[in-house]
């Protein structure tokens, strides 16, 4: 079974899919080991942690690709892949599509934004034509292939053409072939409620992004509000954030790491990284230790 009809079922199953973002391959094993059933490449995060670099369509598309594939293949859990704009036209987003089912996603985030486009709690967004975006779907939906791969149509026409437009689009993506519709940064509980009550029996995606524009809320309620999906993109990415910034400033002040307490063993980051695994292949293979 492929990656995306393991989405597919996890799916049609009640109740809501809390997807946590991740933004390498450690925290994507570590979202596994959490239990979580799937995980979402953050752009965001990917931008953030392999460049240094705002969420401002920086990242190609090669090194969103390989950042995906890489994540993809250190974890079995399926994985919904953030690739911004399908970085093109309708052609382009068929490339590219088609790289990320060769990667192994079970998902994609596909966005109605200009090139070059911003995160989506972010000022000064803006839209292209609806048909246009629609056209993008169409040919995502096209290129997938036998694959399953989810397609979620992304719009973030609310900051720049109102609440209203972007239901419009919403629409009419889904109409074109998404499987889960997307109303990025929804200021308000009320408007969460007014996207679900547009969309009857369509799975919805809900973006929680903490400092956002959006209201965090939790799955109950959400689920409650009648969204299928949420997600939780930078919890990670500002965690483990916080945590190296006191870790060095600890350092910086007392010159050594003895005593700093919140910190995993070399033990346990081996278990992480499977390490133990590679230990019993070189005694397979008859690989003598360094």
């Amino acid at each position: 079974m492929t990656k995306g009809l393991m989405l597919r079922e996890i799916l049609s199953k009640p109740g809501m899919l809390v997807l946590p973002g991740v933004h390498d391959c450690v925290s994507a094993k570590l979202a596994q080991r959490a239990g979580f059933s799937a995980a979402f490449t953050s752009g965001f995060g990917i931008s953030g942690a392999t460049l240094g670099m705002p969420d401002f369509g920086f990242l190609t598309a090669t090194e969103m690709v390989t950042s995906v594939s890489r994540i993809t293949a250190s974890v079995s859990i399926p994985v919904v892949a953030d690739i911004d704009t399908g970085y093109g036209n309708a052609l382009n987003v068929m490339r590219t599509v088609g790289e990320v089912v060769s990667a192994g996603a079970a998902g994609v985030i596909l966005e109605d934004q200009v090139w070059p486009k911003k995160c989506g709690h972010f000022e000064g967004k803006h839209v292209i034509p609806m048909e246009e975006h629609a056209e993008k779907i169409r040919a995502a939906v096209e290129v997938r292939g036998e694959s399953g791969l989810v397609i979620i149509g992304r719009t973030d026409a609310r900051a720049p053409l109102g609440l209203g437009e972007a239901i419009k689009r919403g629409r009419a993506y889904y109409e074109a072939g998404a499987d889960v519709v997307f109303i990025e940064a929804p200021q308000s509980v009320e408007e969460l409620r007014e996207i679900a009550s547009a969309f009857p029996g369509v799975p919805l995606f809900a973006n929680m992004v903490e400092g956002g524009k959006t209201p965090i809320l939790d799955a109950r309620e959400l689920g409650e509000l009648g969204f299928k999906i949420a997600v939780f993109p930078l919890a990670a990415l500002f965690s483990a954030t916080r945590a190296i910034e006191s870790c060095f400033a600890y350092l910086r002040k007392h010159g050594t790491t003895a005593g700093y307490g919140d910190m995993l063993s070399f033990k346990d980051f081996e278990e992480i990284i499977d390490v133990p695994k590679y230990r019993e292949m070189e005694k397979k293979f008859g690989i003598p230790p360094a």
